[in-house]
């Protein structure tokens, strides 16, 4: 016996329906992100109601660790010099620098800034830190090529050429990535290697146990590339800006180091939903996420740069610490400090 005809008029529409409307795709459900808080903050920057502060750098005091330095970039206006207590113990009218590294050579303890005072033409600004008085000694300023400077790391290379030499890799807004051999005694720069990206890049960071750079393209994820400038030029993409583990923009990167080869972790600020992540540097494993909530001080939100250190800071730091810069605090910005071994708990990060 056929179908009824009035039954099948009723099928037939319904299934053209659901051939047009195929079920809507499930969101994935959101990583579980652990929390941590702020242990202490700094003096906000001079510059109020704007994006004005961006990137930290941390010197660490061997002889008495809790008396450490941080370096921070008021990118409207200049470089700050931070006690661990978030005082501000020195302030320098460098113009517009907008992220900053710092490595101690032979030569003293330098620090690097990328200068944006000339849109078009690319610099590095130079800057001693005397430790005994937390001032900053300009040292001048490099040429760096065509484009606008933006983010800035540097390698301390093992038998540079002279007490002051080091590496930096400066990137640029339109995708390119510059590495020079610097001379900070003289001071001068020579550009040695180039590489491109498709997009913007901003934060970038090398570990120099194993001569690895890795650099955060915002809107795509982080590459990682052989440091040495005779490597070619060929990256790896190791992380995803997904829209789950990574966030974009991707913003400030950080090692964690631990031991003398490859162990410890990579952490990235994953910006666009206020939060950090991790993976292991040993096997570039994603380890967890992680926000800075809200305690006493504050939750960070639009975080640019970050910087961690291991190892011992004095009491109230006494495993590493992590500055991060919190793009909400009010009425201006500034940097939160944070216990590294409480984010190592919060991820059981062994």
């Amino acid at each position: 016996m056929r179908g009824s005809p009035v039954r099948a008029s009723i099928l037939i529409p319904g299934l053209l329906l659901a051939a047009c409307n195929p079920p809507v795709a499930q969101a994935p459900a959101p990583l579980r992100t652990a929390s941590v808080t702020a242990s202490g903050e700094t003096v906000a920057v001079g510059t109020s109601d704007a994006d004005a502060a961006d990137d930290p750098a941390i010197w660490r005091n061997p002889a008495d660790p809790a008396a450490s330095l941080i370096v921070g970039t008021d990118k409207k206006a200049g470089l700050y010099v931070y006690g661990l207590d978030g005082q501000v113990r020195h302030f320098l009218d460098a113009g517009r620098v907008n992220n900053v590294d710092l490595a101690a050579t032979p030569a003293g303890i330098i620090v690097a800034a990328s200068d944006r005072n000339d849109e078009a033409n690319a610099h590095i600004a130079l800057f001693r830190l005397d430790p005994a008085t937390a001032r900053l000694l300009p040292l001048g300023r490099v040429k760096a090529g065509a484009g606008e400077a933006y983010g800035i790391c540097l390698w301390s290379t093992p038998g540079g050429n002279g007490p002051g030499a080091l590496t930096a890799f400066l990137t640029l807004k339109d995708g390119t990535v510059r590495q020079l051999e610097i001379d900070a005694a003289a001071p001068a720069a020579r550009i040695v290697r180039t590489l491109k990206l498709g997009s913007q890049p901003e934060g970038c960071v090398v570990d120099p146990r194993t001569a690895r750079l890795y650099v955060g393209e915002e809107d795509v994820g982080i590459w990682r590339y052989d440091a040495r400038a005779g490597s070619g030029t060929q990256g790896r993409l190791i992380a995803r800006a997904d829209g789950q583990r990574l966030v974009a923009d991707v913003e400030g990167l950080a090692i964690a180091a631990e031991g003398p080869t490859n162990g410890g972790w990579l952490v990235a600020s994953s910006q666009g939903d206020n939060a950090y992540s991790v993976w292991r540097l040993a096997d570039e494993r994603y380890m967890g996420r992680f926000r800075i909530g809200a305690g006493a001080l504050g939750a960070t939100e639009e975080t640019d740069g970050i910087e961690v250190m291991t190892g011992n800071f004095g009491p109230a730091y006494p495993d590493g610490i992590m500055i991060a810069q919190d793009g909400r605090n009010a009425p201006a910005q500034n940097f939160k400090l944070v216990r590294w071994d409480r984010v190592k708990s919060a991820l059981n990060l062994k």
